[in-house]
């Protein structure tokens, strides 16, 4: 049981909190795609983390943390192996195999592992019909906003498939070892340990980079302001506020309802793209932007109904 209650937090920093993972993260896909036009993969990777780490770390260090804790970083090390090394390598793997339409729809089953794999709140969440419900009809809603260019895979394609999937699940088992175990090994407005998550999946990208031969292979000073700025940007906006807010609601809100940015992503996506791109919003799409949105509140409103109550 996390011993945070979210109403022992101002309202105006969860709402933050969730505008960073509902918008924020899903706009660094786009800022992700223009930084790989610089840079290799996993050289990208272990810029973004290990900066976005050692900046947090420090800022935590400015705030009398202890930042050296050994039994915070035993936990906070191995976390940060799982949700973004492993993730993000499943990814990039994956990109070779399948469409990114269809890697939209797989990165929203993150939330049905969420919910399944989080066996305390088995009894909570299934209850009644709202999660159920919400769960089913936000999936659907997110494959009808990529129904129109949609692909399945080929016998090739359903290694991508598995591959994309185990680095979601990998997520999601991290992010509920993270509630109920790294948790416990620091305050709720502590950040050390998200800076360490950070530190360590940047030094194994890194290392992998390093083996690879990106490493050597990137020319530093042949990229130009434009990839460094993309980097600049995830950095800040996508590790060091976004995932930074995605751990602290972790610490202090249910972690399905944490997990919901997985559907929201994707609706932030389309909505960015017919408002800044140009891009025309399809019959489908509307109605699964309606779905979703009726999903989100199904799930939502089904913590906050008991939000007096504990976070578990």
């Amino acid at each position: 049981m996390n011993m945070y209650s979210s109403s022992k937090q101002p309202r105006a920093a969860i709402g933050t909190a969730y505008f960073m993972i509902y918008v924020v993260w899903g706009s660094t896909y786009f800022f992700i795609g223009e930084a790989l036009r610089f840079f290799p993969a996993y050289v990208l990777g272990g810029v973004r983390f290990t900066a976005a780490g050692l900046l947090l770390l420090l800022y935590a260090k400015s705030r009398g943390e202890r930042v050296f804790d050994s039994a915070m970083m035993r936990i906070s090390v191995p976390c940060g192996m799982i949700m973004l090394f492993a993730d993000m390598t499943a990814i990039m793997l994956a990109q070779k195999y399948i469409s990114s339409s269809l890697e939209a729809v797989l990165a929203a089953s993150t939330m049905i592992w969420t919910t399944l794999f989080n066996v305390r709140r088995w009894r909570y969440n299934f209850r009644n019909y709202r999660v159920p419900l919400g769960l089913i009809g936000g999936l659907a809603g997110v494959v009808l906003l990529y129904l129109h260019e949609l692909t399945l895979p080929d016998s090739q394609g359903d290694i991508g498939v598995l591959i994309f999937l185990g680095g979601m699940i990998a997520w999601s088992l991290g992010s509920l070892f993270i509630k109920y175990h790294a948790s416990a090994t620091e305050g709720v407005n502590a950040w050390s340990g998200t800076g360490w998550q950070m530190f360590a999946a940047g030094l194994a990208f890194l290392i992998v980079a390093a083996c690879s031969g990106e490493l050597v292979d990137t020319h530093w000073c042949a990229i130009p302001w434009q990839g460094w700025a993309h980097v600049a940007y995830l950095v800040l906006f996508g590790s060091i506020c976004a995932y930074t807010s995605y751990v602290w609601l972790l610490k202090i809100r249910p972690a399905t309802e944490v997990a919901t940015h997985a559907y929201a992503n994707p609706l932030i996506a389309i909505l960015l793209g017919a408002c800044f791109g140009g891009e025309k919003i399809l019959p489908a799409q509307w109605l699964g932007l309606v779905i979703i949105i009726a999903s989100l509140v199904l799930i939502n409103n089904r913590h906050r109904g008991r939000h007096k109550q504990k976070s578990a």
